[in-house]
């Protein structure tokens, strides 16, 4: 990929969040076509087969979408780590502290079946083909879920993904520590086949230019003003969003297909779930979602879309069709 690109004018509508033209916003509302134009001569380093790869089970994420969608959204990411990598350097020489920097953190949040995986892990293999940020990782929240048995135990298994049923603090020390430039930071390994923390395993992050960090509530602000949070530490917050009914469809659709995947193995949490008929499976689906993961992104998740820098908005057949930016 090209060092930079200033890409080709596009047609740009100053417009607010909520759609009111008669309401000032700091976003801009881009339309897909004039999104895609604004990175014309960055080549795709992607394949078929690499996309293959990066999608999630139920999003057909295609080599169009990412010419179209994803590759500006990586021109924009690689411009703004740039420019905090220049505003580190002049702070340090007026400090005269030698330094290379902390690394450049990218939260991505969004509803569980959104495609908000998809998204980070296309993001980061995008950002580590450009030559400046060959060294990108990818952490996601779900590894600093409590374990099942604490959750059991504080009676929250039920509300697993809320707030609350995170280690705050041991998500805010990884951050932290992240932030600060430890040499070599760990962090806890989930399972979604186990629905659980995996002992004795852990990812080990050392010092990357820049971390995508996943999540449903990775926007939340403080509970009050004497707590840190997890957007305390990120430098660019991605939204991912679409209309709650689609997302409920994706995620039963979704549900039927993991039914006849990786619910059939014998360690899958979900394994009692494996011999259900269409009907059964699907009356569980809407089930887990109207007690969880709807009120889940009702009271939480939705509220922290207007504290991101950018929104994408997607459309029924998972497709990106519109792109709001932060005036930054």
């Amino acid at each position: 990929m090209p060092t930079n690109d200033e890409g080709s004018p596009a047609r740009l509508q100053f417009a607010p969040i909520d759609n009111h033209p008669d309401r000032p916003s700091p976003f801009w509302q881009i339309a897909r076509d004039a999104w895609s134009e604004l990175a014309p001569s960055v080549p795709n380093p992607l394949t078929v087969s690499d996309v293959r790869a990066l999608r999630g089970l139920g999003d057909p994420l295609d080599l169009r979408e990412v010419a179209e969608v994803y590759l500006p959204v990586s021109l924009l990411l690689n411009n703004v780590v740039a420019n905090r990598r220049g505003l580190d350097q002049r702070l340090q020489q007026f400090l005269h502290t030698p330094g290379d920097g902390t690394p450049f953190i990218i939260g991505v949040a969004g509803s569980v079946a959104v495609g908000k995986s998809t998204v980070a892990r296309l993001l980061r293999e995008l950002l580590s083909r450009w030559p400046d940020t060959p060294d990108v990782a990818l952490v996601t929240s779900d590894g600093f879920l409590l374990p099942n048995a604490e959750l059991k135990r504080r009676g929250l298994l039920s509300r697993k993904g809320f707030p609350e049923s995170y280690d705050r603090r041991a998500l805010l020390r990884f951050l932290s520590e992240i932030k600060s430039g430890v040499p070599e930071v760990r962090a806890p390994k989930y399972s979604h086949v186990r629905y659980d923390i995996v002992p004795d395993e852990q990812i080990v992050v050392r010092r990357p230019q820049v971390l995508v960090f996943e999540g449903l509530n990775v926007l939340q602000p403080p509970a009050d003003s004497l707590q840190a949070a997890v957007s305390d530490f990120l430098d660019f917050g991605i939204y991912v969003d679409a209309r709650t009914s689609d997302i409920e469809r994706w995620y039963v659709e979704r549900f039927m297909k993991l039914q006849h995947d990786s619910f059939t193995k014998p360690d899958s949490y979900f394994h009692k779930y494996a011999g259900l008929n269409a009907e059964e499976a699907e009356a569980v689906a809407q089930q887990i979602w109207s007690s969880v993961n709807l009120p889940n992104l009702r009271e939480n998740i939705a509220r922290t879309r207007s504290r991101a820098d950018l929104i994408l908005e997607k459309a029924s057949d998972h497709t990106v069709n519109r792109v709001l930016l932060r005036k930054l």
